[in-house]
């Protein structure tokens, strides 16, 4: 999906008024999240690369709920950006 801000996917369907953002820089996956509730997300966390992300996995691996793998999910961010070119 696209808006204004640009190309996006629901990293939870269930919510909508949550939406991450993808980009391609450098050749590299680049990710944003946007939460309608709370509008500091946005301005407080910038793009995100994925090396980055798989580097914190190991943080989360053994903590709570969590799962950047399911928020931050490479292969549906593949998809939307190639759909958009």
């Amino acid at each position: 999906m696209k808006d204004k801000v640009g190309i996006y996917y629901y990293p939870n369907p269930e919510n909508k008024r949550i939406r991450m953002y993808v980009r391609e820089k450098g050749g590299e996956v680049e990710f944003r999240i946007r939460n309608e509730d709370d509008s500091g997300i946005w301005n407080e966390h910038g793009w995100i690369p994925h090396t980055a992300i798989l580097q914190a996995q190991v943080l989360y691996k053994n903590r709570g709920t969590f799962d950047p793998n399911r928020a931050y999910d490479i292969e549906i961010a593949k998809v939307v950006i190639k759909d958009d070119g």
